[in-house]
């Protein structure tokens, strides 16, 4: 094999074992859009092995070499670095590879067991396995059945020179039931180790640092409990539709896309004690214990919302219930917003508002802690109130953090103006953070789990949610659709936090 495109010492931080990614589903969208790029940009900064191959498993027929004109295509038009660079594409797509079979077809995994062989030895990969299902949840079960009846995928407890592991998309279950169900299904075939549930949330610059953000900042990690923090809201905004995922939306909702799985990892991640270490076990546990504290929800703090046709940007767009393959009576919630309470000594008394929503004004994803105000006795009176400090997270877009304070305006009349200290990730450091796939994929090469979701976490969240759901399924909504496109949301929404006397921010 050729020499490493950028294979200058210093470039990685870490030893990546060699190793082929095989991507099922790989003429779809996610592999366009996020995987290839993805792969393209680690290659590009030395953070794959040069004894590194891609292969692509999926049902259409392809060739190599149309197969790898797609995949440039798709670096093109999506990676987060322009242009591509020719030179080390030419190198990089002589390591993509296509394999054509059904999912369920035994000889397109007998033939694909000897064309790894044959990697192995051209390529030096010696054997280890990274599978990443982006196929629809049902193939799981089936696709790890012919792995490991071809042998594909190892014991660990007997196979020490080489490794396997499964990268397994969202959702994880539609509640709790079908969640251990598929567990246990897995766990036929691999050990919890082996599995990694990807969350492309944890994979971001701003999640990764709240850990470093709290526990290396004394200044802040003292602060961060219920004796100075008022409440804290966490918002989840996308003002795209369903686009072409209809039939997708329809047996999901929001819950199930948004609050179980990314919105869960947040809160979580800014709520958890301490870890004794950093190992991914230790940080894990930790987020399990908060979700096993949060309250059980009251059907009174939860609200759900369904868009109809409105405006974004200017243009108009159709409801929810005229997009393509969306049942025109369809009781399925857009947008939910929920109020919920940990209870344990650090947060006892402190609500966490958590909303979400599709076609919603702009798209932002924030965290904001908001501080109790100072005693009232010399800069606010009954007539007069100061803002409230916030600490404000921002996951996307311009990744960074914000801290309003409050300001003396300069002149004779001393009015108090809030003011804004704000970090971008961009501006100060002189470039785009990773792309979150980036990140998650070269952590599983690398066998580190630390940002991959473990099966208790997925449990606690659906046994929070699932009476919920199983409530909202029962008693449909009379008032669909109730928010208009371009708005934040329903009326309800507001009426949920403005009945203890806060509101939502203003992003």
């Amino acid at each position: 094999m050729e020499e490493h495109p950028l294979s200058e010492p210093g470039l990685s931080s870490r030893v990546i074992d060699p190793c082929v990614l095989v991507i099922f589903g790989a003429t779809g969208d996610l592999t366009a859009r996020k995987l290839v790029p993805a792969l393209y940009n680690l290659t590009r900064e030395g953070q794959l092995p040069p004894q590194f191959a891609c292969v692509g498993f999926a049902r259409r027929p392809k060739t190599h070499e149309s197969f790898r004109t797609e995949c440039k295509d798709a670096v093109s038009k999506y990676s987060r670095v322009k242009p591509i660079e020719e030179p080390l594409w030419n190198k990089f797509q002589d390591h993509i590879y296509y394999h054509m079979s059904e999912f369920h077809d035994d000889a397109g995994y007998e033939s694909l067991k000897i064309f790894l062989a044959e990697l192995d030895a051209k390529l030096g990969t010696k054997g280890n396995r990274l599978f990443y299902l982006s196929t629809q949840p049902s193939f799981f079960p089936l696709i790890c059945e012919k792995l490991q009846k071809f042998g594909l995928l190892y014991d660990s407890s007997e196979v020490k020179d080489k490794w396997s592991r499964v990268i397994i998309e969202k959702p994880f279950g539609h509640d709790l039931t079908s969640a251990q169900s598929l567990q246990k299904e897995l766990l036929r075939f691999l050990n919890e180790e082996q599995i990694f549930r990807i969350d492309h949330y944890l994979g971001k610059e701003t999640v990764q640092n709240i850990l470093v953000f709290r526990f290396a900042n004394s200044i802040f990690e003292s602060l961060w409990n219920n004796r100075y923090i008022d409440h804290v809201q966490i918002t989840v905004a996308e003002e795209i539709g369903i686009g072409t995922r209809g039939l997708f939306w329809e047996e999901s909702g929001l819950v199930r896309d948004i609050i179980q799985n990314h919105m869960m990892q947040l809160l979580s991640l800014v709520a958890m004690e301490p870890p004794v270490n950093l190992s991914a076990n230790a940080i894990r546990d930790e987020k399990v214990k908060v979700l096993e504290a949060i309250r059980p929800l009251e059907i009174s703090d939860a609200v759900r919302g369904q868009y109809s046709a409105g405006y974004i940007n200017g243009e108009e767009v159709l409801g929810y219930r005229h997009e393509n393959n969306v049942n025109p009576t369809s009781t399925v919630e857009t947008f939910a917003a929920l109020r919920l309470y940990i209870d344990n000594w650090r947060w006892a008394g402190v609500p966490f508002y958590l909303r979400s929503g599709k076609r919603l004004p702009k798209r932002a994803t924030e965290i904001a802690l908001v501080f109790k105000d100072p005693p009232g006795v010399l800069f606010q009176t009954p007539t007069r109130k100061n803002e409230h400090n916030i600490l404000a997270l921002r996951i996307q877009p311009d990744e960074g953090t914000s801290l309003k304070i409050n300001c003396k305006v300069p002149g004779y009349a001393s009015p108090i103006q809030p003011v804004k200290m704000d970090f971008r990730y961009g501006s100060y450091f002189g470039m785009s953070p990773p792309e979150a796939y980036e990140r998650l994929i070269a952590d599983a090469i690398a066998g580190d789990n630390t940002l991959f979701a473990r099966e208790d976490e997925v449990f606690n969240s659906w046994r929070l949610l699932t009476p919920l759901l199983e409530n909202w399924a029962a008693t449909k909504p009379a008032d669909f659709p109730n928010y208009q496109a371009g708005s934040w949301g329903p009326e309800a929404a507001d009426a949920l936090i403005g009945k203890d006397n806060r509101k939502w921010r203003l992003i």
